[in-house]
Parts: structure tokens; sequence; C-alpha cells
């Protein structure tokens, strides 16, 4: 019987894939026979996590990277030619890089505002239209099961945040994004959803798991903890198989019940 989980050697590509919840994200991909295109800023966290899961046995015809600035157009449009060329195809993204940049929103300079858009929603934006129309002409081509894409929103564009109104409105636009792009691209059976992390242990969330703010968060998460990196990729990697195929313009909440809807 097959298992609609695996990945069946489908290429992904990941942004922000050196480390952290990407690092996680592409452990989760390559155990469910994916191929993965990591994508990242950072050279040397992106360097050291292809040499650590080179030697863990990943094949190298199985994972590559590639190193620049999601927010720029010419890279991004480059990059995805680039993993075509590598890897003969292209299935789906994994729509995760972001930055944050705090401050009050009384105090926020605009120059903090623009970096974090720039990355967080610009970026994402650019990223999801090189690959989204790699997949329509997949579509066009005859293919009718294109690909999927997953979007990194956060409980912070569903529900506000304090100190940080860019992140906020950024990752609240990616749910825009999102929905725009599932009913325009469902014609092409391209499915399109986000993912709404909570408080996940990274580098981004070590102020607010401090000391002087921890219990206060932990009091308004049903399941008392925060989540690691590999807790949330499984679910976020769901959202790319065949199990997920009827599911789109969807936001999937991995955040042990910070954010309920009715």
């Amino acid at each position: 019987m097959h298992n609609p989980m695996t990945m069946d050697d489908r290429v992904i590509m990941i942004t922000g894939g050196g480390q952290g919840i990407g690092r996680a994200l592409a452990e989760q991909l390559l155990s469910q026979d994916a191929r993965v295109a990591l994508v990242d800023i950072n050279a040397d966290t992106l360097a050291e996590t292809r040499n650590d899961l080179l030697r863990a046995g990943i094949g190298e015809h199985r994972l590559r990277s590639y190193c620049g600035d999601i927010s720029n157009v010419d890279f991004v449009t480059t990059t995805v030619q680039q993993i075509v060329s590598d890897f003969g195809d292209l299935y789906g993204l994994i729509n995760n890089a972001g930055i944050i940049r705090a401050a009050m929103a009384s105090e926020m300079s605009i120059d903090q505002w623009q970096q974090v858009l720039n990355v967080n929603l610009s970026g994402v934006f650019v990223c999801l239209q090189a690959v989204g129309n790699h997949l329509i002409e997949k579509a066009k081509n005859g293919d009718p099961n294109p690909g999927s894409i997953v979007n990194i929103s956060s409980d912070a564009g569903r529900r506000g945040t304090i100190g940080q109104i860019n992140y906020g409105a950024a990752k609240s636009g990616v749910l825009g994004l999102t929905m725009c792009s599932a009913r325009e691209w469902g014609k092409f059976n391209i499915n399109v959803n986000s993912v709404c992390y909570g408080m996940v242990e990274t580098t981004m969330t070590e102020t607010i798991r401090q000391e002087k703010f921890r219990d206060k968060y932990l009091s308004q998460i049903p399941l008392q903890r925060f989540s690691s990196t590999e807790e949330v990729a499984p679910a976020t990697c769901f959202l790319l198989t065949e199990a997920a195929a009827y599911i789109t313009g969807q936001h999937l909440s991995i955040d042990g019940g910070f954010y309920m809807s009715s």
C-alpha cells in the first residue's frame, strides 16, 4: 500500500534552511525521502547544516545549498532556475526565512519596519511567485500534480504581539498571500497553505523565553510548554504530502493551543 506521507524523491526548497526551524524542516523532509534545496543568507550556518547532514549519511544528490537574500528578486529567480537544473525538478516550497527587529510601535524606526517587511513579507512573495510560476508551467505542460507551497506565518499575525508591530503586520500579510495565491492557482492543482507557529525554541524567541516573561507566556499555552523545532516540523511538512492533497488556502496553528478560533 502506498504511504501518502512519503515525499517520493520530490524536491523541496526551504528558505531560512541553515538553522533553527529551517534545519528541522530539512531533516524531517529528508526522513520522508524528499530531496532538499536549502536557501539561507548566512553562509556559515548554511554550510554547517549542509555538512552535518552529509556526514549523517545524506547523499549529495539529495541535498544542495544556495546562499543569498530572498528579498532580492534576481537571486530568487536565478536560484529557482538553478534548483531545477541541479535536481531536474522542483515540487514544493517552504517559505520559512524571517527576521525580527523589535521595538514598541511608538518608537519603531522606519528602517526597523522596512527591514522586517522586506524579508518577512516581500521576500515571501518573491519566493512564492518564482516557485509558483514554475509550478504553473509544469501544470500547463500536463503535470496533474505540479506541487505545493507552505508559507510560515505566526500567531503574531493572528492575535497581535507587543514590541514587534512590523513582524505582526508581515505575518498577517502572509496569511493574505496564502489565501490569494490559493484561489488563483487552484485551477492548476497547486496547493498553498500557511502554518502559524507559537513559541518555538529558537534564537528569535530567546527574549520572551527568559525568566522575566516565561511564566506569562506559558500561562497562555494550554499544553504549558514551548515547542522544539523538531516538534513543529512534521505537521508543517504534512502539508506538502499527498495526504494534504485537498487542503488549500488554510492556516494551521502549531502552537500548543496558544491561538484558538471558533
